[in-house]
């Protein structure tokens, strides 16, 4: 209600609330709004013999009593003349459009008789247009599902051990669910619901049931709640608890808060090269607001800032940077020209080149003015990677670039597979040098590496030149980077069924199954991550490019709002590590 007050611009201390029903339900919702602030002698109560009155005696009892009011009001019909807030928890129909006429100016009515409410959502809204109308049906706006409160209720209170559920835990939900439901909405649940956006507004004044949040937000607000009341025995620390909570979520969530927390530590400066796009802004939102990243959009200002309102979020804190009017653009000119005036481009090519926003970000990750580039929502993968390592340079220590997709199972497992996205056809060294940069990648998700060179043969059983190279990329690893667990050439089955190992190849040195794929091509890697993906409903991380001297990464065409996120912190944090030896498993030089 709270929030449907704010945009009806009425106060709460002033409001006419009429409730028709007098059950549990509908006393303890009354008692709830006067701990919320509405005042007991402008509530008035209705049951099926009308109106609670001061002076009745059919059919009252202790609790209606507390309710009876001082009104010449005797029917539904005559309470509701002038009433700001309609509360329904009694039967399907008992409010006609004629007394949503008589109600006072942007009424609020709240119909949540089941199946069937008091009046259907869309005749309230056709007798009063300017009405904010909430139901307990899924099939409309605005759904009042009890699973919104009473399941994060008690998991606050029983993760506290708290002795009771009292008022101020109670108003602690409330205000939790009222500001959720002004954040921006994730991805999944816009998909859930089959709609394209949903805001804050007359058709969204709460958050839905199968927002994941829910849980976070209301939770944390009722252990809280329940610690400053003093009915809590057994407190906890409210920010550990929130990413407890983040964990039960899924597996893929626990492992993102460990690397957003590392991020957070030290924040850097991932340029966008998309700035313009609704998806980044609203990641952008949710970098600030958690303090992961110092986002900087490249597009124009006043485009930016208005989808910006026109999406209700708040940028405070990055900049916009629009390339062909940036300062330095002369600067990052010439830099550019004379990176690639013996590549075949010429100065005239080079100042048109400068303003792609991907060769633009990347100049600006190469010039110090940011830490990390990320691209890709809205274009071709190699249309964002190659302007990128037209500028970023390559490690010293390494020959390639090469992708890596970290994948989440169902069962909560974690690989790491590569290349999927980048060499075509790898020679032997190039699959030694993917497979120790995809290892690095799983340490830095404090995994331990067990890698697999993938192939259609078993330890020799064919013999083909194919198997060969594997065969000799295993020999390179062991060679440069002898600390690792490696082996191969080997199935994909093989790899991850440790029973095989043990029973078929017991001469193995990958024990417990691999955790680090790595395919002999391209097209072998490319079509088992999808696979995985849509079929195996595996959650997909990345790609994340291995082997630049500073990290960028390209985003999946289409990525949802918490991918970005997620792969934006895995750049700030691999703009931490950036001139940092990596482990004791760095390949030596050749």
């Amino acid at each position: 209600m709270l929030n449907a007050l704010e945009l009806a611009g009425k106060k709460i201390g002033e409001i006419k609330v009429v409730f028709n029903g007098a059950g549990a339900s509908a006393i303890s919702c009354a008692a709830h709004y006067c701990n919320l602030g509405v005042r007991r002698e402008n509530i008035l109560m209705c049951d099926t013999k009308g109106v609670i009155y001061e002076g009745r005696t059919a059919g009252m009892n202790a609790y209606k009593a507390r309710y009876a009011a001082k009104t010449e009001a005797r029917t539904l019909a005559e309470a509701l003349v002038g009433a700001d807030v309609f509360f329904g928890l009694s039967s399907g129909g008992a409010v006609t459009p004629e007394m949503v006429k008589a109600m006072a100016p942007d009424p609020i009515i709240f119909a949540l008789a089941n199946p069937d409410p008091e009046i259907a959502y869309d005749a309230a809204l056709a007798a009063r247009p300017d009405a904010i109308v909430a139901t307990g049906r899924s099939d409309f706006p605005n759904q009042i599902n009890n699973v919104l409160g009473f399941p994060f209720i008690f998991r606050g209170a029983l993760d506290v051990r708290a002795t009771t559920i009292n008022d101020e835990m109670q108003r602690a939900a409330t205000l939790a669910l009222a500001a959720l439901a002004k954040e921006d909405v994730p991805d999944s649940v816009l998909r859930a619901y089959g709609v394209e956006r949903m805001e804050f507004g007359r058709e969204y004044i709460i958050p839905k049931p199968f927002d994941p949040r829910v849980l976070i937000w209301e939770a944390s607000a009722v252990a809280q709640a329940a610690m400053e009341t003093g009915v809590a025995r057994r407190p906890v620390d409210l920010d550990q608890y929130r990413e407890e909570l983040e964990r039960r979520l899924g597996r893929a969530n626990e492992v993102m808060r460990a690397m957003i927390q590392k991020a957070r530590k030290q924040p850097k400066r991932i340029v966008f090269a998309e700035g313009e796009q609704p998806k980044i802004l609203r990641a952008c939102h949710i970098l600030l607001d958690e303090k992961i990243a110092e986002p900087i959009l490249l597009g124009n200002p006043e485009k930016v800032a208005a989808l910006a309102a026109e999406l209700r979020l708040s940028l405070t804190g990055a900049q916009v940077i629009e390339p062909a009017a940036f300062p330095r653009l002369e600067e990052y000119l010439e830099e550019f020209y004379q990176l690639r005036q013996r590549k075949g481009i010429t100065r005239t090519e080079a100042a048109q080149t400068i303003l792609n926003p991907v060769t633009f970000g990347s100049m600006m990750v190469r010039l110090g003015d940011a830490d990390g580039l990320i691209g890709g929502l809205t274009t071709h993968y190699p249309d964002t990677i190659r302007p990128a390592l037209q500028v970023i340079e390559v490690r010293k220590e390494v020959r390639e670039v090469a992708g890596v997709y970290l994948l989440i199972t169902a069962k909560g497992e974690l690989y790491f597979l590569a290349d999927a996205t980048v060499n075509i056809e790898p020679d032997a060294e190039q699959l030694a040098e993917i497979a120790i940069m995809a290892a690095e990648k799983a340490y830095r998700f404090n995994v331990e590496p067990r890698i697999a060179m993938l192939s259609f043969s078993n330890f020799g059983s064919t013999r083909h030149p194919l198997a060969d190279k594997v065969r000799r990329a295993v020999e390179l690893v062991r060679q440069r980077a002898p600390g690792l667990t490696i082996d191969g050439e080997m199935q994909a089955d093989t790899a991850v069924e440790p029973q095989i190992l043990d029973e078929t190849y017991p001469f193995s040195k990958l024990k417990g199954g691999a955790n680090v794929l790595v395919f002999p091509n391209l097209e072998a890697g490319n079509i088992a991550y999808k696979l995985l993906q849509r079929i195996g409903g595996a959650e997909a991380i990345g790609p994340l490019l291995t082997g630049l001297s500073k990290p960028v990464h390209v985003l999946q065409r289409g990525s949802e709002v918490n991918d970005i996120v997620h792969v934006a912190a895995i750049a700030v944090v691999d703009a931490q590590e950036v001139g940092k030896p990596y482990h004791s498993i760095a390949p030596v030089a050749r």
